[in-house]
């Protein structure tokens, strides 16, 4: 049995590929009406899971409940219980938007008449009922990921798996998708959702699981991932001019000492404490000028990279992504 009040739940999960161990053993329990993010760096294992979860792939090892039932050798038994969006858009460019969503209902096995009239609700929902009418293939990308997400909806599934929803589309499309998603949280559906963006996942999960190289490398709340990470000391300091030439001198004056630098601050972490004096004669001794020394705690960026050793993606200028 799987763990009571849980809404799917695995135990280490496996899958290779050959020689390859794609996931490593992995465990966890997601609640009904949780937004779960699942979080690491390419390649890491994020969507192999997702596979295994929907049944696009067989696990190598371990065990997959849906409410309680193990479903392991018959994924498809729960198809019912799933909306999947993957991280393509895997409607019918010639089809319009309305008769995607009728067809992807007759597909769950729903009736003409409650097809139709769930398709007219969703189209509502999601801000596409002008383009109804529309071949799917004329969409803007935005469009597109709304709708592949009300066809995943057509059937009322209790679960929704998202594979990386907002990449790649303007900031506008991004926004109504999470506030979609926030609605059906609030709804009850409970969403597995992957992405590269951790301000997005800080923003939406109500837990987040951080997967390095196949293994559940953290798991927990925002604030309960930032606390893990406190008692690494943190100090900033702006500088006045640029901080990169001073990086690798002051690594190698203080052992045990991380530092990165970006533009003219140079973010330094220990796991012992760190006073303030001896970095500031460092740098009086260089002639550099110190505008600004503060102390910071973790932010969630910085537990992702200190537990999977790789650095999420950052919103960029001229970037469209959310």
């Amino acid at each position: 049995m799987g763990t009571d009040g849980a809404a799917f739940e695995v135990r280490e999960l496996t899958k290779d590929f050959g020689p390859l161990r794609a996931v490593d053993g992995l465990s966890f329990a997601v609640a009904p009406g949780e937004i779960f993010g699942f979080l690491g760096p390419n390649g890491a294992g994020k969507t192999t899971t997702i596979r295994m979860l929907t049944g696009l792939a067989r696990p190598t090892a371990g065990r997959i409940f849906f409410f309680g039932r193990e479903r392991t050798g018959d994924i498809k038994g729960a198809q019912h219980l799933m909306g999947i969006v993957a991280d393509d858009d895997n409607l019918y460019p010639e089809m319009t938007g309305r008769a995607n969503l009728e067809f992807c209902g007759a597909l769950y096995g729903m009736e003409r008449g409650e097809r139709r009239e769930r398709a007219g609700e969703l189209l509502e929902r999601f801000g596409l009922a002008p383009a109804a009418e529309r071949r799917f293939g004329a969409y803007s990308k935005g469009m597109r990921r709304r709708l592949v997400l009300a066809a995943a909806l057509i059937h009322r599934p209790p679960i929704l798996f998202l594979d990386e929803p907002t990449t790649g589309i303007d900031v506008a499309s991004a926004r109504s998708i999470r506030s979609l998603l926030d609605a059906m949280r609030r709804e009850g559906t409970t969403i597995f959702l992957t992405t590269h963006y951790i301000e997005e996942a800080q923003r939406l999960c109500d837990r987040i699981a951080f997967i390095a190289e196949g293994r559940l490398a953290a798991l927990g709340t925002t604030e309960d991932l930032l606390a893990s990470a406190r008692e690494d000391n943190a100090v900033d300091f702006v500088l006045a001019g640029p901080a990169a030439p001073l990086k690798e001198a002051l690594e190698e004056a203080f052992p045990g000492v991380t530092c990165r630098a970006e533009g003219g601050t140079l973010f330094v972490r220990s796991a012992r404490s760190l006073g303030l004096e001896p970095f500031m004669d460092f740098f009086r001794s260089r002639a550099v000028e110190v505008r600004e020394a503060r102390r910071e705690g973790p932010s969630l960026e910085e537990v992702f990279l200190g537990v999977t050793g790789s650095v999420p993606r950052k919103r960029k200028k001229g970037d469209r992504r959310p």
